[in-house]
C-alpha cells in the first residue's frame, strides 16, 4: 500500500525540480532540498535508515563511474597542454590562497587544511558543463579551457581519494604521504590501461555480440560494484573503485554506448545521494552558525574568482574572457560533497563533524549562486563591449570531433560511404552496433565507434550538432530504427540534411515522410545498374540510358510507383 508520505515526497521532488530547472540552477540542488524538506528537521516524512544510506552509497559509486568515464587517455593527450597547464595552475593557485585562511582560522591540522583547500579548489563539473551547453559555448576557445580545467580536477580526484586512508591515521608525515599517494596513483592508472585494453575490450565485445541491452547494462553495473568491493577489501575507498571502473570503460570502443545505457540510472542514484545528503544535514546547527556559512561562501567565491582570474590572465586570455572563466569556476563541486560524506562515514576526525556540515552548506550555496551570477554577468555584457568576446572565440574554436557527416550504421553500405568520405578528406564519424564491423573498421583506419545511433546522447557525444554537421547518412537496414534515428537527429541538428538507404520503394516513401532529403531504394537502384549494363550491351547510347533513368527517378520514382505491383515495391 502506497502511503501519503510517498505521494507527498514525489510531489515535493517534482515541484522543486521544476522550480530550480526553470531558474537554470540545476536538478541536483533540487534533490538536496527535497532531502532537507523530507528529513527530520522539516516534514519528517522518512527516517534516514540503512536502506536510504545504501542507495546513497550507490549514488556515490555511479557518480564516480561517470566522472571516470570522461577521462579517456586520447582526450587527455589532445588537451594535455591546457589540462596540465591551466588546470594544474588553477588548482594550485586556489589551494595556496585558501590554505593560510583555513589553517589560521580553524582548529584543523595540516592534513585537514590541505585536504579541504584542494577540495574547495574543485568546481562542479555537472553545473559548469550544463551552463556551457545551454549557451552553446562548449566548442568555443573559452569552453575548451573550462573543460580542460574540469578534466584536470577529475584526474586530481585519484590522489585525493588515495589520501583518505592516510588521513584516517593519527600521525601525518608529508613526505611519506606524497610518496604513497604518487605510487598508488601511478599503479592505478597503469592498471587501468592494461586491464581496460587487454580484458575489458574482449569481455564487452563478447557481450555486444549477443545484442542484449539488458545483459550489457547488467555487466556494466556488475563491474562497478565489483571494483568498489575489491578496493574496499584492499583498504581503499569504494568510490575509487567506481572511478577506476569508469576509466576502464573509457579505454574501450564501447564508451559512448555505455554512457547512454547508464545515464538514466546514474541520474536516479545520484538524485538519491543528494536526497540522503539533505536528510542528514543538521539544520539546527546551520541556523545557529548562519554567519559562518555566509562568510565562508563569500570568502570562497571571492578567493577562487581572483585566483582563477589571475591564472587566466597569465595564460593571455583577455580580461572579459578571464572574468567569465573565473566566474564559471568559482563554486565548489560534487567531488567536495562526496569526499566530506565519505570522511564522515569513515570516521576521519581531521575535520570536525560541525565543520563538515558548514562546508557542505557552503558548497551547495556556491553551486546555486553560479547561475545567478552568470546571468548578472551576461546582462552587464550586453550593455558593454563584452558582447563580442564569445562570438570571436566560437569562430576560432578548434575542437576534437567536428564531423561534417555522421554515418548511422556501419555495415557494408556505411563502410563504403565512410571510404568515400575518407578519400576526400571529409571529417566523419560512423556509429554501428555490429561489434565485428566496428572493430575491423577501426583496424583499417575508419573513424567508427560502437553505439546505438538512435540514441541522442550517443549522437551528441559523437559530435552531431547543428553548427558543424552538414549531413547525416542512414545506412541502417531496419526502417523502424531509421525512423527513430531521424527523430533523434532532428532534435539535435534540425538543419542537417539526411540521406537514407532503403530496401525498397515502400520503405523509401516512409523515410521521405519522416524528413529524409533523399533515399536510395536498393532493389530499384540495383535494377537500374543492371538495366544500364544490359542496354549498353544492346547498343543504346549512354545519353539515352541516362535520360530514361532520370525520368524513372523523377519525383521519387513516381512513375515506377504507378507501374510496379504493390508486393514488389
Amino acid at each position: 500500500m502506497i502511503s501519503l508520505e510517498v505521494l507527498l515526497f514525489f510531489a515535493i521532488t517534482c515541484g522543486l525540480v521544476f522550480f530550480f530547472k526553470s531558474a537554470r540552477i540545476g536538478a541536483l540542488v533540487a534533490f538536496l532540498f527535497t532531502g532537507i524538506l523530507s528529513g527530520p528537521y522539516m516534514l519528517n516524512l522518512f527516517e534516514l535508515t540503512g536502506t536510504w544510506q545504501t542507495l546513497g552509497d550507490l549514488g556515490i559509486l555511479f557518480l564516480w563511474f561517470t566522472i571516470g568515464l570522461e577521462i579517456n587517455f586520447s582526450r587527455l593527450w589532445n588537451l594535455r597542454n591546457t589540462i596540465f597547464g591551466f588546470g594544474a595552475a588553477q588548482v594550485l593557485m586556489v589551494a595556496v590562497m585558501l590554505f593560510p585562511f583555513l589553517f589560521e582560522f580553524t582548529t584543523w591540522n595540516v592534513a585537514g587544511a590541505i585536504m579541504v583547500s584542494l577540495l574547495l579548489a574543485m568546481s562542479s563539473t555537472s553545473t559548469d558543463l550544463q551552463l556551457l551547453g545551454d549557451r552553446n559555448q562548449l566548442n568555443s576557445n573559452m569552453g575548451r579551457q573550462i573543460f580542460s580545467v574540469l578534466l584536470f580536477q577529475d584526474l586530481l580526484s585519484i590522489p585525493l581519494l588515495a589520501m583518505l586512508p592516510v588521513l584516517s591515521g593519527k600521525s601525518f608525515n608529508l613526505g611519506a604521504t606524497l610518496i604513497d599517494v604518487a605510487v598508488l596513483s601511478v599503479l592505478l592508472i597503469f592498471g587501468v590501461v592494461i586491464i581496460g585494453r587487454c580484458l575489458m575490450n574482449p569481455l564487452l565485445r563478447a557481450i555486444a555480440k549477443i545484442k542484449s541491452h539488458e545483459l550489457f547494462l547488467l555487466v556494466i553495473m556488475l563491474n562497478i560494484i565489483m571494483w568498489a568491493v575489491l578496493l574496499d577489501l584492499a583498504g581503499l575507498p569504494s568510490g575509487l573503485g567506481g572511478f577506476l571502473c569508469g576509466m576502464l570503460m573509457s579505454e574501450t570502443i564501447y564508451r559512448h554506448q555505455i554512457e547512454a545505457e547508464i545515464s538514466p540510472y546514474t541520474t536516479l542514484f545520484l538524485a538519491i545521494f543528494f536526497i540522503v545528503l539533505g536528510m542528514g544535514l543538521n539544520m539546527d546547527l546551520l541556523y545557529s552558525k548562519w554567519y559562518l556559512v555566509l562568510g565562508g561562501l563569500a570568502g570562497l567565491m571571492l578567493i577562487k574568482f581572483f585566483a582563477i582570474f589571475m591564472v587566466a590572465r597569465v595564460r593571455r586570455n583577455r580580461a572579459p574572457e578571464s572574468g567569465y572563466i573565473a566566474l564559471l569556476l568559482t563554486q565548489g563541486g560534487e567531488f567536495g560533497l562526496l569526499m566530506l560524506q565519505m570522511m564522515r562515514k569513515a570516521g576521519i576526525d581531521a575535520i570536525p563533524i560541525v565543520d563538515q556540515e558548514i562546508l557542505i552548506a557552503i558548497i551547495v550555496l556556491s553551486i546555486m549562486m553560479t547561475p545567478l551570477l552568470l546571468a548578472l554577468y551576461e546582462k552587464l555584457r550586453r550593455m558593454g563591449k563584452l558582447s563580442q568576446v564569445d562570438a570571436k572565440n566560437l569562430k576560432s574554436a578548434k575542437t576534437g570531433i567536428q564531423p561534417a557527416v555522421v554515418i548511422c550504421g556501419f555495415g557494408r553500405v556505411g563502410q563504403i560511404i565512410a571510404r568515400l568520405l575518407r578519400d576526400q578528406n571529409i571529417p566523419y564519424v560512423a556509429i554501428g552496433l555490429n561489434v565485428n564491423s566496428v572493430m575491423e573498421g577501426r583496424e583499417n583506419g575508419f573513424n567508427a565507434v560502437y553505439g546505438d545511433a538512435s540514441n541522442m546522447a550517443i549522437l551528441r557525444d559523437c559530435g552531431l550538432n547543428s553548427r558543424t554537421t552538414r549531413a547525416v547518412v542512414l545506412a541502417l537496414d531496419n526502417t523502424e530504427n531509421a525512423r527513430k534515428t531521424i527523430l533523434s537527429v532532428r532534435a539535435i541538428a534540425p538543419r542537417a540534411k539526411i540521406f537514407a538507404r532503403a530496401r525498397n520503394l515502400n520503405d523509401s516513401r516512409v523515410l521521405m515522410r519522416a524528413g529524409v532529403l533523399q533515399t536510395f531504394p536498393e532493389t530499384i537502384e540495383s535494377s537500374f545498374f543492371l538495366g544500364y549494363g544490359l542496354l549498353e550491351f544492346l547498343g543504346v547510347s549512354d545519353a539515352k540510358i541516362e535520360k530514361i533513368l532520370t525520368e524513372l527517378r523523377a519525383n521519387n520514382y513516381e512513375k515506377l510507383d504507378q507501374e510496379i505491383t504493390p508486393n514488389e515495391k
